[in-house]
């Protein structure tokens, strides 16, 4: 695929909006539906624990997790942030739109978060490997 054909600048990256500052490297774990983290994701170890989510039995620790948005209750700002005390949290987080109760967890835990980035999140595939550089507001392939 040409840079043109999937939005991604000629250098390989992808733009996003930033939402909180840092940089995180990981393999993507992508959800296609949203995420309440409050009673989905266990704030001790980081697995997804949501009966029939596509993501329960997976864990975020480390991993750059990709999904359409937030939802549910404010609790899950506070649960992305024991999972950030906890050393379970997401390396990034890269949404189509980041709404309030991820964004305020994003920036307690000190997640490096982007949002709208400028490619569908389907071109993300589970377990490549990329950098979300919420300082410069781009996605790189690895």
């Amino acid at each position: 695929m040409t840079a043109e054909s999937t939005n991604e600048t000629a250098d390989g990256a992808i733009d996003a909006e930033p939402i909180t500052e840092g940089i995180g490297r990981g393999e993507v774990l992508r959800s296609p539906v949203p995420i309440s983290f409050y009673g989905a994701v266990e704030p001790d170890t980081g697995e997804f624990i949501e009966d029939g989510h596509p993501l329960e039995g997976e864990n975020i620790a480390g991993k750059v997790l990709v999904f359409p948005r937030g939802k549910g209750s404010t609790v899950g700002s506070y649960v992305l942030y024991g999972l950030a005390n906890n050393g379970c949290a997401p390396a990034a987080i890269v949404n189509e739109e980041t709404e309030t109760i991820v964004a305020t967890g994003a920036i307690l835990g000190e997640i490096p978060c982007l949002d709208s980035p400028e490619v569908a999140l389907e071109t993300l595939e589970d377990d490549e490997t990329v950098e979300v550089d919420a300082d410069a507001g781009e996605i790189r392939r690895q």
